[in-house]
């Protein structure tokens, strides 16, 4: 008789994959052989799917939404709004689970909430893994499908981790019941920055918990590799997806590609080469994969004491919170590097976030970045060395905006500063009329009241 779990490992046996993303989503739509995609949840409205998802829904192509800014990696536990954002996509998709990474994005300093931009590592310690416990526990309950979570790709290491990353990973599979999102690309960075060895992480991993892998291109400069998404796959990082099909064999495989986008034959060659290194292992270009983890997480400390157990999660948050936060200063603001970083890999850090800001915001605002013209890059770097990145990418902007409007960085000339002027009143006016109105209403219903 078939099973629960086997039905279900029926359903999410996804194949090879490409990252959707608006830029190729006409390529995406006709590249041959894709069996499904992934899309970055925070990019999709479920109210308002893009045309192009709805066209692969309708054509049977599952759609997995992929979560960048819960930080389940954090000191504080995940937050309502996002997590009910994610939950929403995902039903709005039929998706078969979600995916996150085991990353801290955001953290506190000294009375506000620094955001990275960016995926940073958690310390692998044991009040470390205590805190993401019960942040995964946290999602599982509110997400309607499987969560699986990610390894990413590290510059830099904390100084005194009791655990790898692949041994914090088990633990956390063990006494959550989440599942794996592997990138092999990701174990190849660990691998140049750090020195891990990816054998070796995937003999400690327990792949049995695999929910699919991602593979993507990077580029290495003064020793660093730069996990960038927008360089062709290389065949180091392919040695590692075969290492792995070594060992098990994998629901899915998915490409990424997030900037300098090739043509569809270049992405269609390189599905290819996925496809290749699938087929020397015949178990794993048709599924096979060994049972997933179990789809309840077990009650370890059910019978703890909840007052005791309230009071140790407290206080390894508030140690948790004091690590990270002291972290995100340094590579964002300025402040003094904690106490066992090497300072030369933070520098890298540090500029690798700022570049990716500085990129984010004119995508996000490419008006305000036309505006700036060629001063764009001196008034972002202005702007930026006293504004640490605290809100959305638009809220950002017009920041910007206001600051290279009063003078900040260079003068800006008359034509530019009309253009930057224009562009904010345009893009600012939707929000000052909406409070307006707000205000008008609340002004109204106290009159009534009186």
């Amino acid at each position: 008789m078939e099973t629960k779990r086997q039905t279900r490992d029926q359903e999410t046996r996804l194949g090879v994959g490409i990252g959707w993303r608006p830029e190729i989503d006409l390529a995406v739509e006709r590249l041959e052989r894709v069996d499904w995609v992934e899309a970055v949840a925070e990019n999709l409205c479920p109210d308002h799917l893009p045309e192009s998802v709805q066209a692969l829904r309708a054509r049977g192509v599952p759609v997995v939404p992929h979560g960048v800014s819960l930080g389940l990696g954090g000191a504080h536990e995940p937050d309502p709004g996002r997590l009910s954002a994610l939950a929403a996509t995902a039903e709005a998709l039929d998706a078969p689970l979600v995916t996150e990474h085991l990353a801290f994005v955001r953290a506190d300093h000294e009375g506000r909430t620094l955001e990275a931009g960016h995926l940073l590592p958690v310390p692998h310690t044991r009040d470390a893994l205590e805190v993401v416990v019960r942040n995964v526990r946290a999602a599982q309950r509110e997400l309607p499908v499987p969560l699986a979570l990610e390894n990413i790709a590290p510059l830099i290491a904390w100084p005194g981790d009791e655990l790898t990353e692949a041994q914090f990973l088990a633990e956390l599979v063990e006494r959550t019941g989440v599942r794996l999102l592997i990138d092999v690309a990701n174990l190849h960075t660990a691998h140049v920055n750090l020195g891990v060895d990816p054998a070796r992480e995937l003999d400690t991993l327990p792949l049995d918990a695999l929910a699919y892998v991602h593979i993507a291109g990077g580029v290495e400069r003064n020793g660093v590799w730069h996990d960038t998404h927008a360089h062709p796959v290389t065949e180091p990082v392919l040695e590692v997806l075969d290492e792995l099909c070594r060992r098990t064999s994998p629901d899915g495989v998915l490409l990424e590609r997030d900037a300098q986008f090739p043509s569809p034959r270049e992405l269609g060659a390189e599905l290819d080469a996925v496809r290749e290194v699938l087929t020397r292992h015949p178990e794993a270009a048709g599924g096979g994969a060994a049972e997933a983890a179990p789809e309840e997480p077990p009650a370890a400390d059910a019978s703890r004491d909840i007052t005791t157990t309230i009071r140790i999660t407290t206080g390894r948050r508030d140690r948790l919170a004091e690590r990270q936060g002291a972290l995100l200063a340094s590579l964002t603001t300025g402040a003094e590097a904690p106490e066992g970083f090497d300072a030369e890999r933070l520098a890298v850090q540090r500029k690798a976030l700022g570049d990716k800001r500085r990129e984010v915001l004119a995508k996000s605002a490419p008006g305000l970045a036309e505006a700036l013209d060629d001063g764009y890059p001196d008034a972002f770097a202005s702007y930026a060395a006293e504004h640490p990145l605290t809100g959305t990418a638009r809220e950002d902007a017009l920041a910007l905006a206001r600051h290279a409007l009063a003078g900040g960085g260079t003068k800006l000339p008359d034509d530019r500063r009309r253009a930057v002027a224009a562009w904010l009143r345009e893009t600012d006016a939707p929000r000052r009329g909406t409070l307006r109105r707000a205000r008008r209403v609340w002004r109204s219903v106290t009159e009534r009241r009186r």
